[in-house]
């Protein structure tokens, strides 16, 4: 016959008074470890419950009688968190507690339960942690409220979540202690999950297995932030010209790495280029430009003779005042075996300032710059160098048959009235540059979206001085608002109007905004309203009551005003600062639904295409296409041989009285499909400056992401 199984019988579980239980003398922690008792007892009351019951016994006297007191062996950390939050009353004396109830004939000891509850629990995996992270993140939670739970902060819990984005095949290879969590967190500083993979093959049968090793892996096709042309360009300019950059959040990363080369490439040359053209204006006969220029790079190459700008009586006073100074300190501290730091600070800065004096400009003659050339290179500190004044030898002064005499005066006066009229010719990385009029193509490219920007920061403005000016629409356009919230709730994303009001700024803008008639009208309006405004609002309560209906009516189409928003920004539906393509698009609609209501003209309103605010930002074709339209094909033909700058100007003046305006500052017929392609169903079509284009424009200097125009 089969012998029956005992079957265990676990200890009953029942809620105990706080003030009934005790700590006990058999509980083995004596050490702290691990989360303070005080962290515990916040993460308790945040909770409102313990995760885990105490384990107590019941107390006997003498006799062997239950006292009706129980102590507890196991869960000392959880009673004395408990107990805080009693002597801060922000729990009662005799609240419940869940305790599990120990018999006390059991021959188990009261310190065995104890040991056993912290040696038996298996620590949490970091992984595990990490997910954890990620689910609560993924659910809602913003990484500073899951910083504030577990007592940590915001950093800590950003390299959590950036070790939980690493690929599940190395997590995997992680939690079978396949590798460390250093060589983990190296792998987090490239978010590529398949160059992540790349890398792990490369190290896992390597001798070199280096968290260091694993991030150059991971690195090597990038530019570090700290590299010269990264410098030059800065890491701002390259991430708004759609650039990214790899951060490490585990270690120094000196601004992390530049992760297309090409990119920093092209923004490096474009920018040489810049300064190159920008120098060739001094009259340059060549100049050769690059980010590292060869070791005796003037080798062979005549120095011109030059002289430094004057200094003024005042600049050779304080120089000499300098010298003196540092002279003085220098003899003062003779001697002195180390400097204070102070006077060590300040011998620097008299030897910055003397050494600038000594930097000063200086002038070449005309007829030898007619001759020579440049070199444009950048310096380890991301700097520009230039070095000018270099003849090569075939430049040099001609001595022969036509000039026997060798006639100096004679020769630079012909060398210069060539370099009159002669353009330098610049070299960039081996490469000649051809000039900027030979770039352009003869097709109209795209708008800078900064210059898109600034204008419908013009239209925004001019919209909001009409609105502020008719009562009628001001009062149409909240009440519309108005209804949309209440009835159809209806997102505000992208509306034209924020009814809160919420005043919307300019953050870039043309430097001639602020002196348009319509930015006077508006300034003027509100001056003029502020001065009679009482500060008190019990005051202005009662003041706005009393105010005739023409007057409630002006004020109400004053304030309003202040929130119409008709300013183009690009799409960015992951920033929740940022706007949909669909909140654009109706935040344009709208915007052209206002200026339709208040008959809002851009031209009546004062303003006028200038070299500054718009000619002198776009290429040559565009510049022709916009005096065509406006003035007419033979006013177009007769400045088409122009260079850029005069070709502007000319145009500026051409175009002053016609009435022609740039495609964002147009009224656009929302009905009509943009060129000649029809809206989809349900979608307004979008005007011709906002529709997308694969080319960018030469012209672009402060977004490479240019918006359509043609």
């Amino acid at each position: 016959m089969a012998t029956a199984t005992q079957k265990i019988v676990l200890s009953p579980s029942r809620d105990i008074p706080f003030n009934k239980l005790v700590l006990s003398q058999a509980n083995v922690r004596r050490v702290k470890a691990g989360v303070s008792v005080e962290e515990l007892a916040e993460d308790i009351a945040r909770r409102g419950t313990l995760l885990q019951s105490l384990n107590v016994r019941p107390v006997l006297d003498a006799d062997g009688a239950e006292t009706g007191m129980f102590e507890v062996p196991a869960g000392g950390r959880r009673y004395q968190a408990l107990a805080i939050l009693v002597k801060q009353k922000r729990l009662a004396k005799t609240a419940p507690v869940p305790c599990v109830v120990r018999d006390p004939s059991t021959p188990i000891l009261a310190e065995d339960d104890s040991l056993a509850e912290n040696t038996q629990r298996v620590p949490l995996h970091p992984l595990d942690q990490f997910r954890a992270f990620l689910d609560m993140r993924r659910k809602g939670m913003t990484e500073e409220e899951i910083a504030a739970a577990f007592f940590t902060t915001a950093q800590v819990v950003k390299q959590r979540l950036r070790l939980a984005a690493v690929s599940p095949v190395l997590h995997e290879i992680y939690a079978e202690d396949g590798m460390t969590l250093e060589m983990l967190m190296a792998f987090t500083v490239n978010p590529d999950h398949a160059r992540q993979a790349q890398a792990w093959e490369a190290v896992q049968t390597s001798y070199n297995r280096q968290p260091w090793h694993i991030r150059q892996l991971l690195t090597e096709t990038t530019v570090p932030a700290a590299d010269k042309r990264a410098l030059f360009v800065g890491v701002e300019a390259y991430e708004q010209a759609g650039g990214s950059v790899l951060r490490d959040l585990f270690q120094q990363d000196e601004g992390g790495w530049l992760q297309d080369p090409a990119l920093l490439d092209q923004l490096v040359s474009d920018k040489l280029k810049t300064v190159a053209e920008d120098i060739a204006a001094e009259g340059w006969k060549w100049i050769t430009v690059d980010t590292d220029l060869p070791y005796g790079y003037d080798h062979g190459l005549r120095a011109l003779d030059f002289t430094f700008v004057d200094l003024t009586d005042d600049e050779r006073a304080a120089r000499e005042a300098l010298r003196e100074e540092y002279e003085r300190i220098e003899a003062e501290y003779d001697g002195a075996d180390e400097l204070p730091d102070e006077i060590d600070q300040r011998l620097g800065e008299i030897e910055a300032a003397i050494d600038a004096f000594e930097k000063r400009p200086v002038i070449y003659e005309a007829a030898d710059i007619a001759r020579a050339g440049v070199f444009i290179s950048i310096d380890r500190d991301g700097e520009i160098v230039v070095d000018r004044g270099y003849v090569r030898p075939e430049d040099g002064a001609p001595v022969g048959v036509d000039n026997p005499e060798g006639d100096a005066e004679t020769v630079d006066t012909d060398v210069a009235a060539a370099g009159s009229v002669q353009r330098a010719v610049i070299t960039i990385g081996g490469q000649q540059a051809e000039p900027e009029e030979d770039d352009e193509e003869d097709v109209i490219k795209p708008l800078p979206e900064r210059l898109v920007t600034e204008l419908t920061a013009h239209r925004t403005l001019a919209l909001r001085d009409a609105v502020g000016a008719n009562p009628h629409v001001a009062f149409t356009a909240l009440l519309h608002k108005l209804v949309r919230d209440t009835f159809q709730r209806t997102g505000t994303s992208g509306a034209s109007l924020q009814a809160s009001v919420n005043h919307v700024f300019f953050r870039e803008q043309g430097k001639d905004l602020a002196e348009t008639a319509y930015a006077k009208s508006v300034t003027q309006r509100h001056e003029d309203w502020k001065a009679d405004l009482p500060s008190d609002e019990d005051t202005l309560w009662d003041w706005l009551a009393a105010l005739d209906d023409a007057s409630r009516m002006a004020l109400l189409a004053h304030c309003v005003s202040y929130g119409i928003n008709a300013l183009y920004e690009r799409p960015n539906p992951y920033n929740g600062n940022g706007v949909s393509q669909s909140g654009l698009d109706r935040r344009m609609a709208e915007a052209d639904r206002l200026a339709r209501a208040t008959g809002l003209d851009m031209v009546d309103a004062g303003f006028r295409p200038t070299v500054e605010n718009y000619l002198g930002r776009v290429t040559k074709p565009r510049i022709l296409a916009a005096v065509c339209e406006g003035a007419g094909e033979r006013a177009a033909q007769l400045i088409d041989h122009l260079k850029k700058g005069d070709m502007a100007k000319e145009a500026e003046r051409l175009l002053a009285d016609t009435g022609w305006l740039p495609e964002p500052l147009r009224l656009i017929d929302q009905s009509e499909p943009v060129d000649g392609l029809p809206a989809e169903d349900g979608e307004e079509a979008l005007p011709a400056f906002l529709a997308d284009d694969e080319e960018s424009s030469d012209e672009e200097t402060e977004a490479p992401l240019a918006v359509a125009a043609e």
